[in-house]
């Protein structure tokens, strides 16, 4: 008998800097990888500079490679709905701009459903008291972005950045998913 690998899927999500989301996904059992990029924009192959002018239309994003049989695609958004405010039209605290707005880019029909029923489901809860402003289309062409932002929160985890926006963030993941860390 020989052990198979996982079927990975593959998951973008846009919810402000994506160093924020990078860090909150590392640490979940079943997260292969993520990697920071950019997304839904209209230009080929940005780089940081050209996204954070908002002139490209991408927003930045993390792609999160999980194995399903671990932790499943509803889970994933929980997490990301908890990470970010989906209310706040391209914004999230004092980044601002459409590179920072709140979107899911399905890459199938199932994650497409997955992702309007969570929503559905936020607003009938009434866990917001705003409306949600999350995007749900469909994932076009991923660029990753400079590897200088790769694992960047664990390079640099005293740069105040880090420290007062997305170490916030990582603790409230670690509270409230301990069950889902590696």
């Amino acid at each position: 008998m020989t052990l198979s690998e996982p079927v990975l899927e593959t998951a973008t999500l846009a919810g402000g800097c994506f160093w924020c989301l990078e860090a909150a996904f590392l640490p979940l059992k079943g997260v292969q990888s993520v990697q920071s990029g950019y997304m839904g924009g209209r230009r080929d192959n940005p780089s940081y500079e050209q996204v954070c002018t908002g002139a490209t239309g991408h927003a930045e994003v993390v792609q999160v490679r999980f194995d399903p049989d671990i932790i499943r695609f509803q889970e994933l958004l929980e997490i990301f709905f908890v990470v970010h405010d989906p209310t706040t039209l391209n914004r999230q605290g004092n980044d601002v701009g459409t590179q920072y707005r709140s979107a899911i880019f399905w890459h199938s029909p199932e994650q497409r459903s997955t992702a309007e029923a969570a929503i559905a489901n936020l607003v009938s809860a009434g866990a917001f008291s705003a409306p949600i402003v999350t995007e749900v289309t469909q994932a076009t062409t991923f660029w990753p972005a400079e590897a200088y932002h790769d694992d960047y929160y664990a390079r640099h985890p005293n740069q105040p950045y880090c420290q007062f926006v997305v170490a916030p963030k990582v603790a409230k993941v670690r509270s409230a998913f301990q069950h889902r860390l590696k």
